[in-house]
């Protein structure tokens, strides 16, 4: 099914009521061209480490775009950094003040706006990379109630009624930050990332894949956009992480 709501050139639309998982749909799919993929609904949405992604019908934005690059395999770490940048950089324009959180969280008055999940599968001499991103509509105060935590939503900041809207200026953003990513690699969004951090020169708690926790300034990101930490012992690189204010 496509939508007639969303054109964009050289891709691909598909447009489904309901799907477990937009990412899990494309990788299944492995297209050769470019593919977008809506969903009204997700009943099977993950986030970062598997976590669920919640989101009622009509409540939240739901898509993933599917994607063959030519980038070295190392380089691909950093591709929800480029689609955080391209995500935001859309958003500000709509009049949103989106900020962004290491590594793929989009923040919008303090709450987590949205959150965005690259997965990548091997594809001959070329890597399907699929972009899935899910943003909140409207529904901010019930889902904070609901997860204890400060979420925000489009519907605070701007109208939010014309989704198609939002949906094509960040997927437009999305595809040119790709491109400029497939010619350049990280180095062409590295800077737009670090203005527009949430925590920039601030003080960080981050807890480690192991369980452990570690403090310091953030201090941008590395070349392969890894955050950077100032704490006691010196610059400290952060490749996996959940981090929060201090």
């Amino acid at each position: 099914m496509t939508n007639p709501g969303v054109v964009l050139a050289g891709v691909e639309i598909r447009h489904v009521a309901r799907c477990g998982s937009t990412n899990s749909v494309l990788l299944a799919l492995a297209p050769a061209a470019p593919v977008l993929l809506i969903a009204d609904e997700q009943t099977a949405g993950r986030g970062r480490r598997g976590r669920r992604w919640l989101g009622a019908p009509g409540a939240a934005l739901s898509f993933s775009l599917a994607r063959r690059l030519r980038r070295p395999l190392r380089e691909l770490a950093a591709l929800s950094l480029v689609a955080g940048v391209a995500a935001a950089r859309a958003l500000r324009a709509l009049g949103v003040p989106a900020e962004l959180k290491w590594p793929n969280d989009l923040i919008a008055g303090g709450g987590k706006l949205g959150g965005i999940l690259v997965e990548t599968r091997a594809a001959g001499r070329e890597t399907l990379a699929v972009v899935g991103i899910g943003i909140n509509l409207c529904g901010a105060n019930a889902l904070s109630r609901r997860l204890r935590r400060p979420i925000a939503s489009l519907d605070q900041f701007v109208d939010s009624s014309d989704g198609d809207l939002v949906l094509r200026k960040i997927a437009v953003a999305l595809m040119s930050a790709i491109d400029a990513f497939e010619a350049e690699g990280f180095e062409a969004a590295k800077k737009e990332w670090e203005a527009m951090h949430a925590y920039a020169g601030r003080r960080v708690k981050v807890r480690l894949a192991n369980g452990r926790s570690v403090t310091g300034i953030a201090a941008g990101l590395d070349v392969d956009g890894a955050l950077s930490l100032r704490t006691r012992g010196g610059i400290r690189s952060i490749r996996s992480g959940t981090v929060r204010a201090a």
